[in-house]
């Protein structure tokens, strides 16, 4: 059932869009300038009463979707699928050996600071080489 209020739903959306593309722009934004929306008594033409017709459509098969769905829930919360044990994600984290050593030891790079940490450990320099 879910399926076929979608179809149609989309098929409703595409016909809206396509319509509206084939109406003649009046050249005012919300009917200022001429006989528009906002009018007191526009020209009904077969164009304007097809998107009315997509408009209600497409409205009613939204709320038609929002119902399946919200019966399709059955009630049930984000919160309540959760077993309630919030700190089950923690017991799960990989374990951290204290004898690791975490900072490296600044010590051993020398006390000069002149010295490059890449020098000292033997790396690459930290600017590349000049070129010719």
């Amino acid at each position: 059932m879910e399926n076929i209020v979608l179809t149609i739903h989309l098929i409703l959306a595409l016909g809206l869009i396509g319509i509206v593309l084939l109406q003649r722009s009046e050249g005012g934004g919300l009917g200022i300038g001429g006989g528009g929306a906002m009018s007191g008594r526009s020209a009904a033409t077969a164009l304007s009463k097809v998107t009315w017709i997509l408009a209600v459509g497409f409205l009613i098969t939204s709320l038609t979707l929002t119902i399946i769905a919200a019966n399709n829930s059955g009630g049930n919360s984000v919160l309540d699928l959760s077993s309630g044990d919030l700190t089950a994600p923690l017991d799960t984290a990989p374990a951290i050996d204290p004898n690791a050593i975490l900072v490296p030891d600044l010590g051993a790079l020398g006390t000069s600071s002149d010295t490059a940490p890449a020098a000292a450990t033997g790396d690459a320099p930290a600017t590349p080489p000049a070129t010719e």
